[in-house]
């Protein structure tokens, strides 16, 4: 599976590990242990089995604004609430039309896509995480650069042309 990944501006991922860092302080488990060179802050825009050369001229768009508000709960995940701009559903329906249709991971769909920055995974009592990160502030930076993950040989390939970090 090769998912389509942004990855954050510099003082937006800094904040993002200063939370993983916060949780794992407080004994949670978090992303902050998570040692693979890959694992950096990001927001999962779609995953298939394959990726087209499209993929590059829908992430034409890049950097977007990218403002993080609020915790969700998964089954066994926290994450930061991503606030879906007009310019990032507009990015994401894009990526999601240029991967093949019989490939593509339906949760990714528009519509069904749930926008997040992962916190922690293989979560517990998630009413701890809740009291731990109960003055999370809302954060704003940019959605920079995008890259792909490939899950079978675990490696990160960047995707687009962006320009570098400011």
């Amino acid at each position: 599976m090769h998912t389509v990944e942004l990855t954050v501006d510099p003082a937006l991922d800094g904040l993002v590990r200063s939370v993983w860092q916060r949780l794992h302080a407080a004994g949670l488990p978090s992303l902050a242990t998570h040692q693979h060179p890959t694992n950096r802050p990001h927001l999962t825009l779609a995953a298939a089995e394959r990726l087209t050369p499209e993929i590059t001229t829908a992430l034409a768009g890049l950097p977007v604004e990218a403002e993080l508000d609020g915790l969700i709960f998964f089954e066994r995940a926290v994450a930061w609430r991503v606030v879906p701009t007009d310019a990032l559903r507009d990015l994401h329906a894009r990526v999601w039309h240029a991967l093949p249709d019989g490939d593509r991971n339906p949760q990714h769909a528009p519509g069904s896509w749930v926008p997040h920055v992962s916190l922690a995974l293989r979560t517990r009592d998630q009413s701890r995480y809740a009291g731990v990160l109960r003055d999370l502030p809302v954060a704003r930076g940019s959605f920079a650069q995008a890259r792909t993950y490939d899950s079978g040989t675990r490696v990160v390939t960047a995707l687009s042309c962006s320009p570098p970090y400011r």
